[in-house]
């Protein structure tokens, strides 16, 4: 027995020094991490609501950032400085080639609702757009939404359009269809119920569809165009927040706050302006496997971007100011009214299923949502790169098939939200490219280094030129030693240094006229079987 405890103790011993020579080491075995595996099955977590109300309060007096208080870099970030594939977040156009017939399709599988007479089984709770729960031909349960009347195709088409574009991002979003509906075909399930006037439950009846489609566009041939939502795997479990973490999912370990996925989703939504960018469009689904499961974190209901405001074009105000915001208001105090904020002389363009978008006054580092989002008012220069390079990679013809995903019967409505979508990712890619070093893309080929910058690929000057210096670098202590002196070079490659050592590091900067880009980057690379980028770090 004294033996078997002494092995015990022995090995329990070496699993602790070897521990903590692990978390001495700067880069780790398995890095660079492509998955963060918080799949890791626990309990089913309570299901929760959140009020807007107590949402919009927190949000805005609560959770801010003080003047001057330091921001920690995200957290859940890769030594490449990307976001690993998770329950938040599966890498696409950031990471990989995606096809037009790829970026169209989106999140869908299917053809959307089944042909036949629909079933509503439900009555919609929540939002401000009119619609309903309905059971198609096929069993299939969808979340039905329509357009608001006098504005045909702004709000289905809009968030068809957004949910790819959130799609190729990476989030996980629902799959959003375009169907068409006749009223005749909408039957009511006995079970479906709805609260009237003195918020009592009662069984829905006829006349409350034909209230809820009095509030609805229709076509000249009585059609109605709809907005079909499949709902989504699991049970829900609410939305999430964007600061904090869930206390009763032992997955959630980093706060919200510090995701570089939810950072960098003011970038995003600034591009496509949607300013509903808030936890009540969120949803926590638990995705069950047997008894335990996981929680799968999604975005939902982007009624409100690209101009729409799901019942109504988007107000002026969306995208430029928050709901509540003193220093404005102090403004037009001061001077009895007679300052204006600007954006309200803004003009916009009338066209059929376009609400309010535009992208000549727009200013990527002046947008703002409805209100202060803990994770968008942490955002640091290295989170929006993240973001930024991913938009950078749409190009005309693949934001083209995007916004023809919106079946918009306009020509000229299709070609302004184009030319308005690339005007707003030009002015994203420059401001944010802008403020640090762009190199990108870092890759040993031949015995070289090589790298692209994205800054030059954005047209941001019309020449840089490089410098640089290779050091000897030790992954346990983290000390580095140079390697001769320090070089220049006008093309993205460098030459390695002849040595058998194995890690390097080089630390690049750029000579250009944006004064940001001399910021340095230190690349590291290891040696296995050959030379490896593991890790990026971007001076800020």
């Amino acid at each position: 027995m004294g033996d078997t405890i002494r092995l015990l103790l022995m090995l329990a011993l070496a699993g602790l020094l070897s521990g903590a020579s692990a978390r001495a080491q700067r880069f780790l075995p398995d890095d660079p991490l492509w998955a963060d595996d918080d799949r890791v099955p626990i309990p089913k977590p309570y299901e929760r609501d959140l009020s807007q109300v107590a949402d919009f309060m927190v949000n805005t007096f609560a959770t801010r950032p003080e003047e001057g208080e330091p921001i920690p870099p995200a957290e859940n970030v890769d030594t490449l400085g990307g976001v690993p594939d998770s329950s938040w977040f599966t890498n696409r156009i950031g990471r990989r080639a995606m096809s037009l017939e790829e970026l169209a399709l989106g999140p869908n599988r299917g053809d959307g609702p089944a042909a036949g007479p629909w079933t509503i089984i439900a009555a919609k709770s929540q939002g401000v757009s009119p619609g309903f729960t309905i059971r198609d031909q096929a069993g299939d349960v969808y979340f039905i939404k329509f357009d608001p009347r006098g504005h045909p195709q702004l709000a289905t088409s809009s968030e068809v359009i957004a949910t790819r574009f959130f799609h190729a991002f990476g989030y996980h979003v629902p799959q959003n269809y375009l169907s068409t509906v006749r009223p005749a075909d909408l039957q009511i399930s006995s079970t479906a119920m709805v609260t009237d006037e003195f918020g009592r439950r009662r069984q829905m009846r006829r006349r409350d569809l034909e209230e809820i489609l009095r509030k609805v566009a229709r076509r000249p041939d009585g059609q109605i165009q709809a907005l079909a939502s499949l709902a989504l795997e699991g049970s829900p479990l609410g939305p999430f927040r964007y600061f904090g973490t869930r206390p009763d999912d032992a997955n959630d370990i980093f706060p919200h706050e510090n995701r570089r996925e939810l950072r960098g989703l003011r970038v995003f939504a600034s591009w496509l302006n949607h300013d509903d960018a808030r936890s009540i469009n969120s949803l926590d689904m638990f995705v069950a496997r047997g008894e335990m499961g996981y929680v799968r974190h999604h975005l939902i209901d982007f009624g409100s971007c690209l101009g729409s405001g799901s019942v109504k074009p988007q107000s002026r105000r969306a995208g430029n100011e928050y709901i509540l915001e003193w220093s404005p208001i102090v403004k037009a105090g001061l001077t009895l009214g007679i300052w204006e904020r600007p954006w309200r002389k803004v003009r916009y363009r009338d066209l059929l299923g376009v609400g309010r978008f535009e992208g000549d006054y727009f200013e990527p580092e002046k947008w703002k949502p409805e209100y202060p989002n803990p994770a968008f008012e942490r955002m640091l220069p290295a989170d929006a790169f993240w973001a930024a390079r991913i938009v950078q990679r749409f190009t005309r013809p693949m934001v083209e098939a995007l916004v023809a995903t919106g079946r918009l019967s306009s020509g000229e409505s299709e070609r302004y939200l184009v030319e308005t979508l690339l005007k707003r990712q030009a002015k994203i890619v420059r401001y944010h490219l802008s403020r640090l070093n762009p190199l990108d893309g870092f890759r040993v080929e031949g015995g070289r280094l090589l790298f692209d910058n994205a800054g030059l690929e954005a047209a941001l000057t019309s020449s840089a030129s490089y410098r640089y210096r290779w050091h000897h670098f030790d992954n346990r202590s983290g000390e580095t030693s140079p390697i001769g002196g320090a070089a220049s070079t006008v093309q993205p490659v460098l030459p390695l240094p002849g040595s058998d050592a194995p890690w390097l590091m080089v630390e690049i900067s750029t000579e250009a006229d944006i004064a940001a880009w001399s910021k340095p980057v230190r690349v590291y690379l290891r040696n296995q079987t050959g030379w490896k980028v593991i890790g990026i770090e971007r001076g800020e």
